[in-house]
């Protein structure tokens, strides 16, 4: 938690109003109980917090929330699930096939704060938190 932090603290110029969405999400993970999560930096290329739900078997996370740092000043986030663990009823995500950690996955890039695409990747969190929580 203390590195999450640290490069949230760090994280200085946001013209784009992504570093809210992110804080909205990382908050989200640390309201779940049966949640945990570990914090991937690879500065210059992404910062990746990835959502583990503790009943979890067979996959090593139920949500990745990726900071795309290709350029530190116009962050933007890409957000990504395993595919049967989500339902993309707005077709909004993009399906990346054996994408994510060699599995199909879809995954809601987030280029702006202010948009109703945070609240409908909020509830895809929520449903592969749940489906998680099936093992």
């Amino acid at each position: 938690m203390e590195n999450v932090q640290r490069f949230i603290d760090e994280w200085a110029d946001d013209p784009l109003g992504t570093k809210a969405v992110f804080q909205n999400l990382y908050q989200d993970l640390l309201k779940k109980d049966e949640a945990g999560f570990e914090f991937h930096a690879r500065p210059g290329i992404s910062y990746s917090l990835r959502g583990i739900h503790k009943d979890q078997k067979d996959r090593p996370l139920f949500v990745m929330i990726d900071v795309i740092d290709d350029d530190p000043k116009q962050r933007w986030l890409s957000v990504c699930f395993f595919g049967d663990m989500i339902e993309d009823p707005d077709e909004l995500g993009d399906l990346i096939p054996e994408g994510l950690l060699g599995a199909d996955g879809y995954c809601f890039d987030i280029t702006e704060s202010g948009n109703s695409l945070e609240e409908y990747v909020r509830k895809r969190m929520h449903e592969a938190y749940e489906s998680a929580a099936e093992g």
